[in-house]
């Protein structure tokens, strides 16, 4: 795979977190059958810690030190609904569905950079976040009908991990992705344990080694992402996750009989394509951004000392 250009790693390593990801939703779906939702969420976090330990071990004692522990908190709390709303929501609607739902976290991330962090987000963005937003409501169809409250349930798991990942971005800019990843795992692996001990079932052993492949799938898909999205830019890889929606309705179809509805596809293609827009957007305004960046810190920057 070193032989290929970076491009095309980052293709093949989105396809291998899309698989991923959406073996993991199916193995959740088979579980959830035996443990509950709650509980199968904090053996995914317990997994994940323990994965990150030797991890932890490689960058040393420093990767401990943080000043933001209120902050990783309060990301770990978020990050917690986001998981419970979509582990519920995993056990019980189509997955495909769910799937093409889950696609609206940059409509929400560009809403909440615009209120919160006051990023200047102009008309063509905007206008893409309505269309990807006409696109949720051709996937759920209000008055055709009932509203399933487990989509609700998707739309709030999307709105606290774009709220979650606002909040690690402003958390970056003084603290490692190692230390980040470890006290969010920590903190999840305890916040989780109190809703799981409310319905908690010991697992059987077929339950464990299911349990133990659902925290390895989400480490696995976690890790693809991100190193396909450090490889290449947003906007040229961020296509390859749609491939999510197709290998996930071929799972449902073969393991559930699942179908996934012409509006599902429909509506979840108008949704992914709007998120596609914004990400180029931002991609194209970081790069107009840049030159005046420099430009400006050169105007400012003091001048050379002579022994330079």
């Amino acid at each position: 795979m070193s032989r290929l250009s970076p491009p095309a790693q980052a293709a093949l390593l989105m396809i291998a977190g899309a698989t991923s990801g959406a073996t993991m939703n199916c193995v959740i779906r088979v579980l959830s059958a035996e443990q509950h939702p709650f509980e199968i969420a904090f053996f995914r976090n317990l997994f994940g810690l323990m994965v990150m330990l030797p991890f932890l071990v490689r960058a040393g004692r420093d990767a401990l030190r943080t000043s933001s522990t209120g902050w990783l908190a309060l990301s770990s709390l978020g990050h917690l609904v986001a998981m419970l709303s979509f582990f519920v929501a995993v056990a019980a609607m189509p997955l495909a569905e769910l799937t093409a739902l889950s696609f609206t976290k940059p409509l929400f991330a560009t809403i909440g950079a615009a209120l919160v962090l006051h990023e200047v987000v102009r008309a063509r963005r905007w206008s893409a976040v309505a269309i990807g937003f006409l696109g949720v409501l051709i996937v759920m169809r209000p008055g055709a009908a009932a509203i399933s409250p487990y989509a609700l349930l998707v739309l709030l798991s999307t709105l606290a991990i774009a709220a979650v990942a606002l909040l690690i971005k402003h958390l970056s800019e003084r603290e490692s992705a190692t230390t980040i990843v470890f006290y969010q795992s920590l903190f999840l692996t305890l916040f989780s344990l109190p809703p799981a001990l409310l319905v908690w079932q010991i697992p059987s052993g077929g339950a464990l080694a299911l349990l133990i492949a659902i925290g390895a799938l989400g480490t696995i898909s976690w890790m693809c992402f991100t190193r396909a999205f450090a490889l290449a830019d947003a906007s040229a890889v961020m296509p390859y996750e749609f491939l999510k929606l197709p290998i996930t309705a071929l799972l449902a179809y073969l393991l559930f009989a699942e179908v996934p509805t012409l509006w599902t596809w429909l509506g979840g293609a108008v949704i992914f394509v709007s998120t596609v827009y914004i990400a180029q957007r931002e991609a194209r305004v970081a790069l107009t951004r840049a030159p005046a960046a420099a430009a400006g810190a050169q105007a400012i920057a003091p001048p050379a000392s002579p022994r330079a």
